[in-house]
């Protein structure tokens, strides 16, 4: 069900009746849409936990194409964003929460790193340095928070053919002490969406699979 977080941001929330744990999901970067809908109770039924889905554009009518959204991103604040993601995890009523992300919500999971409210963080291919596009003064960089943070609490799924994560960055995420699963012939967004191009089923299934058992190695 669709329901507004405190801070007036909506979210896409399944409470499981016995749920082992709670999740957060921090969406890519087209945000709330049926895709999110249909992960949000499939990983409930299949993971045995409530989660809860965040919008990371509140209030902002971008439409369905990029480049709008991509303008809009060096306008996000890593504290507003922290907080939304704060915010739903109290709303899920669990102990232990784990956090979940991908693409634009990969990097946002990796920045959350710095709180210690998040029992285990998954990030799917998030950007491990901010992208030269999206810099400003409210984005902070992803590597700094995860040095300062609890970067043992990471799990990272990459592909070798991302452009946004060069192997330069991942061996620099690797020195944080984040743990790493690498499928070398997978490009970005290669394992949530099934209608993407870049989509890689045998990958997609390893990587949740992984991303299951770290999240719920917490409890």
């Amino acid at each position: 069900m669709r329901i507004t977080l405190p801070s007036g941001t909506p979210a896409e929330m399944v409470q499981h009746p016995n749920a082992k744990m709670g999740l957060v999901i921090a969406t890519d970067i087209f945000g709330l849409r049926p895709l999110y809908d249909q992960m949000v109770q499939q990983l409930s039924d299949e993971w045995q936990m409530s989660v809860i889905a965040v919008e990371p554009f509140p209030g902002m009518d971008l439409g369905p194409e990029i480049e709008p959204r991509q303008a809009v991103v060096p306008s996000l604040d890593d504290e507003v964003k922290l907080r939304d993601q704060l915010e739903a995890a109290d709303a899920l009523q669990c102990g232990t929460v784990g956090l979940l992300g991908f693409c634009l919500g990969g990097m946002y999971a990796f920045k959350a790193a710095r709180s210690d409210r998040f029992a285990r963080i998954v990030a799917f291919y998030g950007m491990i340095t901010v992208p030269e596009n999206w810099k400003s003064p409210t984005q902070g960089e992803p590597l700094n928070m995860l040095l300062s943070g609890y970067a043992e609490s990471v799990f990272a799924v990459l592909g070798g053919k991302d452009f946004y994560t060069p192997m330069s960055d991942i061996d620099q995420l690797r020195s944080t002490g984040a743990t790493i699963s690498f499928y070398p012939e997978a490009e970005h967004g290669f394992a949530h969406d099934a209608s993407r191009p870049t989509h890689r089923a045998e990958d997609a299934a390893d990587a949740f699979a992984k991303a299951k058992a770290w999240l719920l190695s917490a409890v």
